[in-house]
């Protein structure tokens, strides 16, 4: 299944579900098919995905590249590796920018 999160300030962000979730939990919200991070609650967002990018850049950093994975379970199977930083990054640059317009995030199938 696909979550795509929306604003008015900025293009959708289109995710798996289960990537989806996952950032959910990283921002604090309980992982669902629909929600939303009013105006109020996107400066948490913002700093809870930027330190889950941090956290994940030096965790990788430690890994040398030929032992980093090159593939991973997902919802519909196994699939190319991404990192959790660069899963994350065009939903923190939706995010921030929904901050800086003042405009919620929603998300739905």
């Amino acid at each position: 299944m696909i979550i795509t999160f929306k604003s008015a300030a900025a293009g959708d962000v289109i995710m798996f579900s289960d990537v989806a979730q996952r950032l959910m939990q990283v921002m604090g919200k309980e992982p669902a098919d629909k929600g939303i991070l009013t105006i109020e609650q996107l400066p948490d967002a913002i700093r809870r995905l930027k330190a889950a990018i941090t956290e994940d850049k030096e965790r990788l950093a430690t890994i040398p590249e030929e032992e980093r994975p090159l593939k991973e379970k997902g919802g519909f199977g196994e699939r190319p590796f991404v990192s959790l930083y660069q899963r994350a990054t065009p939903l923190l640059e939706l995010i921030e920018w929904a901050q800086r317009k003042q405009k919620p995030v929603v998300w739905g199938v």
